[in-house]
């Protein structure tokens, strides 16, 4: 019995396999080759589409700005509101469903080629190696003891880290605060609270993730690791290694490679981005060893197993599903900006006071439009009433609005006081612009016309 509880007390669960800090070995190959292509289109994209200019009306600003104190965002000549929030729920549930589509065909392949944490990994490993040089003078680095060239090298390191990361946030906030403001702005740090709290923040948050935690991200702190799964089948194309073939040296190369330390070897593993490196670390190996390439590759659990592939949609309803899924919210995405109205009006009864009687016994209502004009171009309104027999507004009728503004104008409307309805009745406000007169919009409510 006493050993029983013995052995109980010095059980372990271990949650995850422990091990000192991954220094992988730099590699070659056609995954290698697109890791890096894919490092340099979305970097070129997110440091340089904050510095494009946007001619607009004759006036010039940012191509892709987020204007959080206008509200507005700008994507060079389309101009979104928070009316246009749909927008935004189309395009999440798009993302999404690419993602999903992506993990269904080919596994993790986002993970592996076009996460900002892999991206912001690589660049953050490169400059290391090329600061400490290779993966076992890294290791030798580590395991000496402290000292003036040790020191030297790590400051250098973690300077050129630090001035990356303080870049990638300056670039993060130029595209809420236009970059060519911000930059002098930050020189003098004369920023604002936000503003500074956001530089600070995004530069800490890329420097730990992708130069110190790294694999620990996709290993223990990324959800999608943990989900992922449900999205595979027997289809799914991963890296996987080929059991059926004994052309394995055991040189372990494919694990010195991997950037979170995993031996695909062992099989199908949640910390596993799918990045290809040992496929093409072992595709080396085969030649060298004059045996045929792909013993690691991409490949499914049923072509593995030697059964053919899938004919047709209905032998992968789940890809049918997301692409289907992935046309409809494209179509309507592009439905929704084509018809998207760059008019947007409500109308507020006054409710201060339901009605007034005048001399002459008719009755009036009291309303406040707010009157939005989305484009990016001054228009002149023309308010009209319907819905009553002889209702008309008093007083003006046409409103000037300034480009993407919203005006607030007060309205009159009056109705005869002889007429046999009585009660809440409907009316309509007919809205329409002397730049557009085709385009009408229509808006309900309500009249009062007493008891």
């Amino acid at each position: 019995m006493s050993q029983t509880v013995s052995k109980v007390r010095t059980a372990k669960l271990e949650l995850y396999r422990k091990k000192g800090k991954i220094h992988a070995k730099a590699t070659a190959g056609r995954f290698n080759t697109l890791r890096w292509a894919m490092v340099w289109l979305t970097q070129a994209v997110f440091y340089g589409a904050c510095w494009l200019t946007w001619s607009a009306d004759g006036l010039e600003r940012q191509a892709v700005w987020f204007d959080i104190a206008h509200e507005k965002f700008y994507l060079f000549d389309l101009v979104l509101w928070p009316q246009d929030a749909l927008l935004l729920a189309i395009a999440l549930i798009l993302a999404a469903t690419a993602l999903f589509l992506v993990t269904a065909l080919a596994g993790r392949l986002f993970c592996g080629f076009a996460c900002p944490q892999t991206v912001y990994t690589m660049i953050f490993s490169w400059i290391e190696a090329k600061v400490e040089g290779d993966h076992l003078a890294r290791l030798k680095l580590d395991q000496s003891p402290p000292g003036l060239r040790k020191f030297g090298l790590r400051l250098i390191k973690h300077g050129l880290w630090l001035a990356l990361a303080g870049w990638t946030a300056i670039t993060f906030v130029g595209y809420f605060t236009p970059i060519r403001e911000l930059l002098p702005a930050v020189r003098h740090w004369a920023v604002g609270p936000w503003e500074g709290f956001w530089l600070i923040f995004y530069a800490a948050f890329t420097y730990v993730q992708a130069g110190l935690a790294r694999e620990a991200v996709c290993q223990h702190m990324c959800p999608y690791s943990r989900f992922q799964g449900v999205m595979f089948d027997e289809t799914t194309r991963s890296v996987s290694y080929d059991t059926q073939r004994s052309d394995c040296i055991d040189c372990g190369i494919c694990v010195q490679v991997c950037p979170t330390g995993i031996d695909i070897r062992d099989g199908l593993q949640y910390p596993c981005i799918n990045c290809g490196l040992c496929a093409d670390a072992c595709d080396e190996v085969m030649v060298k060893i004059a045996s045929p390439t792909g013993l690691i590759r991409f490949a499914s659990e049923r072509e593995l197993a030697g059964r053919p592939p899938p004919r047709g949609w209905r032998q992968r309803p789940r890809v049918a599903a997301y692409a289907g899924l992935l046309v409809v919210f494209a179509l309507l995405g592009a439905w929704t900006v084509a018809t998207r109205p760059l008019l947007r009006v409500d109308v507020l009864r006054d409710r201060g006071a339901l009605l007034r009687e005048t001399a002459e016994g008719r009755i009036e209502n009291a309303y406040t439009l707010k009157l939005m004009n989305l484009a990016e171009a001054p228009r002149d309104f023309t308010v009209e009433v319907s819905g009553l027999p002889g209702l008309e507004i008093v007083g003006e009728r046409h409103f000037a609005s300034e480009p993407g503004s919203i005006r607030a104008v007060s309205l009159t409307v009056s109705a005869p006081g002889d007429s046999e309805l009585r009660g809440i009745q409907p009316i309509s406000f007919h809205i329409k612009a002397r730049q557009d007169p085709a385009s009408e919009l229509v808006e309900p409510s309500s009249f009062a016309l007493g008891r």
